[in-house]
């Protein structure tokens, strides 16, 4: 009966994040502008992130096993 209530529980509060956008808190503000930008960025170009933040990956599936090539490095331990 716990596991079920803990579960139940745990569904509603993950679920309530995202009832509403992001914004500041009561009294605060968002930061100031970049240096030489004419206006503050919105809070959605805030979260936005730069393709350097989070480069593409790329997905190489190996179609066949392939033999691995001797490593140097790979010793045994002491």
């Amino acid at each position: 009966m716990r596991i079920i209530v803990a579960t139940g529980l745990a569904a509603l509060v993950s679920a309530c994040g995202t009832a509403a956008p992001l914004a500041p808190p009561d009294g605060a503000s968002l930061p100031t502008a970049p240096y030489g930008a004419a206006e503050k960025p919105a809070s959605d170009e805030l979260l936005r992130r730069d393709a350097l933040a989070a480069p593409e990956r790329s997905v190489e599936l190996r179609r066949r096993s392939e033999e691995r090539q001797d490593d140097p490095f790979d010793l045994p331990p002491e």
